[in-house]
């Protein structure tokens, strides 16, 4: 199973819901999305606009993948369940966040850890789940505690970013 998470900011993110929808059209393995605030609604798979946490814990220990927009919450919760997150950043371009901090975290943590797939143009997301053994095989699937030290670290790679 796959899972796609959008999270819970109240901006769409049909970009990615489409896709993925676009996808399961032409591959067998069950898919689930959560759709938040996203007005387009998927034919070919499960969804809902939004599941309870419990819901999600339990898909997330199920997935075999797991997709997410670039919270780094989402994905440190994916990454605690021992699995590698394929994070799909919302951008500002496409009215999906109020600006690119997804973007510009995901590429510093993923420089700095290894342990996340960045998807930046949407349209290699496919052969990114397709391969996505080969390109984990030999990733960090590991997590940092969230602790004083990896706190002090986020707020180096933030305050970086508003140089």
């Amino acid at each position: 199973m796959i899972l796609v998470t959008v999270g819970t900011h109240e901006q769409q993110f049909t970009r990615l819901v489409e896709y993925m929808d676009r996808w399961a059209e032409t591959h067998d393995e069950e898919l689930v999305i959560q759709t938040g605030y996203s007005p387009y609604e998927p034919g070919n798979c499960k969804w809902q606009k939004f599941y309870l946490q419990s819901e999600m814990d339990q898909f997330v220990k199920d997935a075999r993948i797991v997709v997410t927009h670039g919270g780094p919450g989402c994905y440190i919760e994916v990454l605690r369940n021992g699995k590698v997150p394929i994070v799909v950043p919302r951008r500002h371009e496409f009215k999906e966040h109020v600006d690119d901090h997804q973007l510009e975290i995901s590429r510093e943590l993923k420089r700095l850890r290894n342990n996340i797939i960045l998807i930046e143009d949407i349209e290699k997301l496919g052969d990114a789940i397709e391969h996505y053994d080969e390109i984990t095989k030999d990733m960090n699937h590991t997590t940092p505690q969230c602790n004083e030290a990896f706190t002090q670290e986020l707020i180096k790679i933030v305050d970086k970013m508003f140089e």
